[in-house]
């Protein structure tokens, strides 16, 4: 069984489309027209050796892993500490929806690519080149790779929290961190990561909660019942916010928790 996907009845309406929505690139339709488009096929066939179906189960680990990579990256880099706490700051200032949510992910995105830059070079220097120059294998790379992001973990991780998992499955205790097993020290990780996201959410909210309580003593001693507390402190914590240059104390102290 076959499947083709033919460039004249998919990819050109994608085209044309693209043309419609960005006008600068209708400026160059010769060389627009000049690019090759590729048809793909995808085909189901009978497996003849017990190689081809070897392939065929490594190509579908592949898949797998690639499917699950985003959730992999996120939850392995400090970008857990970082979204949590712009959360919270949102939820102290009382802005609702202000900094949008894509803003909020975007900067700890992008955060989490500063403060993780170096372990992704010591990844890049010591398996990803070895491994295309085709000086070990894939296996060892693999390892290879995996060893900078567990000591940035174990660097985040409390005893506590690797002894609770260490406890519910059941494990003898590791004389070193080597011998620690990544799926517990990823769940170990993560809530440590949690635990010191609500600790530094707790610490931005008093400020905030401070000037909600005088205002709303200032309402009611002049018998303004009426008019909503939050609506009348927001400007004022906003005010303080930029007056005390929000964004940089936390962005800095954020990236300053992770050693960087």
């Amino acid at each position: 069984m076959a499947i083709k996907l033919r460039s004249s009845s998919c990819i050109r309406p994608i085209l044309i489309a693209g043309f419609a929505v960005f006008p600068a690139l209708s400026l160059f339709p010769t060389a627009a027209a000049a690019i090759p488009l590729p048809t793909l096929q995808l085909g189901i066939e009978e497996a003849t050796t017990p190689r081809q179906v070897s392939m065929a189960i490594e190509l579908l680990l592949i898949l797998t892993v690639l499917s699950m990579a985003p959730a992999i990256l996120l939850m392995t880099t400090c970008f857990i500490r970082l979204i949590v706490v712009f959360s919270f700051l949102r939820h102290a200032l009382g802005t609702q929806q202000t900094p949008p949510t894509q803003i909020l992910i975007g900067l700890a995105l992008f955060l989490t690519l500063f403060i993780m830059a170096p372990v992704f070079a010591e990844i890049n220097k010591t398996a990803v080149v070895p491994y295309m120059a085709e000086e070990i294998g894939i296996e060892e790379a693999l390892q290879t790779a995996a060893q900078p992001i567990r000591a940035f973990m174990f660097r985040q991780t409390r005893e506590k929290d690797l002894e609770l998992f260490l406890g519910l499955a059941q494990a003898s205790r590791p004389q070193n961190q080597s011998e620690v097993p990544t799926h517990i020290l990823i769940p170990a990780f993560m809530i440590s990561e949690l635990k010191t996201a609500f600790t530094i959410g707790f610490i931005l909210f008093l400020p905030f909660l401070i000037i909600d309580m005088v205002v709303s003593s200032v309402l009611l001693s002049m018998g303004m019942m009426m008019m909503p507390p939050i609506m009348v402190a927001m400007p004022f914590k906003i005010l303080l916010f930029v007056l005390v240059d929000g964004w940089y104390l936390i962005v800095g102290s954020l990236v300053k928790s992770f050693g960087v």
